[in-house]
């Protein structure tokens, strides 16, 4: 298995003869997708025109019920917990959302019940996309997880220090910091690995992970 970080929260994963792109946004798309998942449907996350680039007429996207009104072509909903099998690929829905970053008062910029975290299952491993999310309860039942990605940047999603203590929760084989906006990935690497096992890799755009 082949992981590229993109940028931002922007991944490429070659698995099982099949590319599986994450939020396309981020960085170059020269490579068709077989499976696109899209977390929820702010731009940052779902660049139409990255994903229409990387689209083929048996593309299959998976993603959140509100993000699929934006989307067009062979899409798939996912809530929650729920399972499907797509060319051979596991993936588990997650929930994602903020519980203390708000646009307005009340008002989180990432309401529970609009976006996906994902559990992605190939090869015998297990990848885990938190999407934009703090750091919440259901990251402690995720069961083993060899890869996670996790953000870091804060504003919209946990920041660095709420970052390690979710890190440290799911306890993962490796952890990629995501979604920095500015954010010290080389601390995050120091206070992770200083308290855990965990393998902290702190990709640079474009770099790729080979597990």
């Amino acid at each position: 298995m082949i992981i590229k970080w993109l940028g931002h929260a922007s991944f490429l994963i070659k698995t099982s003869g099949k590319n599986i792109y994450i939020d396309p946004y981020a960085g170059d798309y020269t490579e068709k997708a077989d499976i696109i998942l899209v977390t929820h449907r702010h731009h940052d996350h779902c660049d139409i025109p990255k994903i229409s680039s990387i689209t083929k007429p048996e593309t299959v996207i998976v993603t959140s019920e509100e993000c699929s009104k934006k989307l067009t072509g062979n899409v798939e909903t996912l809530d929650p917990e729920e399972t499907k099998e797509i060319n051979g690929i596991i993936i588990v829905g997650v929930e994602a959302y903020n519980i203390k970053r708000f646009r307005s008062p009340g008002t989180p910029y990432h309401p529970k019940g609009t976006q996906l975290g994902f559990l992605l299952k190939a090869e015998g491993k297990i990848v885990y996309h938190s999407a934009d999310t703090d750091f919440i309860s259901a990251m402690k039942k995720l069961g083993s997880v060899d890869v996670a990605f996790i953000p870091i940047g804060g504003t919209y999603t946990m920041d660095l220090n709420e970052a390690v203590e979710a890190t440290l929760a799911i306890n993962p084989k490796i952890v990629v910091p995501m979604h920095r906006l500015g954010a010290d990935a080389e601390v995050f690497k120091e206070k992770v690995e200083s308290q855990s096992s965990i393998n902290v890799e702190a990709l640079m755009e474009g770099e790729e992970l080979k597990i």
